[in-house]
């Protein structure tokens, strides 16, 4: 039989005999028993080396952390950095609104400087605050100007550019030109002296 006794009528002696045999043979089996209970499980993969479960798990929860953090960073630029930011800024503006009392009095800078930064229509002093913004921007932003001796005249009253380095190379013909405008001037402005000098 599985259990290692003979099978069908038997006597006690060979009952008896067997019995024992089988118990020494447990006996002898006792301390294989308690050295495999306390035993862990050795893991192999298919090349037949131990796997290291512990360090396997770890691996596979920094890639998950990882994999999280690139699908978070990537729905973060699917949304739109400006939006986000924007987002945030209403929340914290929200909960700065959430800690101010209900009621608002007339004192209320906060109160006062929203109302003045609305724009409302038909504002007839909205056009030229806004003027005024564009010009001082456009005053900041200004590109550097020649600082120096006073530069030549020229017909289109070009102020020279700021890297100029005041030495004037031109063939004389714009001073030729004032000269000539000047001297006709000059003779008309002579005749109509001598013209009406009799009156």
């Amino acid at each position: 039989m599985f259990s290692g006794v003979k099978a069908g009528l038997v006597s006690a002696d060979v009952l008896r005999r067997e019995q024992q045999e089988l118990r020494r043979h447990e006996r002898n089996n006792k301390h294989l028993e308690e050295e495999s209970r306390h035993s862990e499980t050795v893991f192999r993969d298919k090349s037949g080396r131990k796997r290291d479960l512990a360090q396997e798990r770890l691996e596979q929860r920094q890639k998950a952390e990882a994999k999280s953090e690139r699908d978070e960073q990537y729905a973060k630029w699917g949304k739109g950095l400006v939006q986000g930011r924007q987002q945030q800024q209403n929340v914290e503006d929200a909960i700065k609104e959430m800690q101010k009392p209900l009621a608002r009095y007339i004192d209320d800078q906060d109160l006062d400087r929203m109302l003045r930064e609305q724009e409302r229509e038909g504002d007839p002093m909205a056009d030229f605050i806004k003027k005024r913004k564009a010009k001082e921007n456009k005053e900041k932003k200004e590109k550097p100007r020649y600082n120096g001796p006073a530069p030549p005249l020229n017909r289109f009253n070009i102020w020279p550019g700021h890297r100029w380095d005041g030495v004037d190379r031109s063939n004389g013909f714009e001073q030729q030109r004032f000269a000539r405008i000047a001297n006709k001037k000059a003779v008309q402005e002579l005749a109509y002296k001598w013209s009406v000098e009799d009156m």
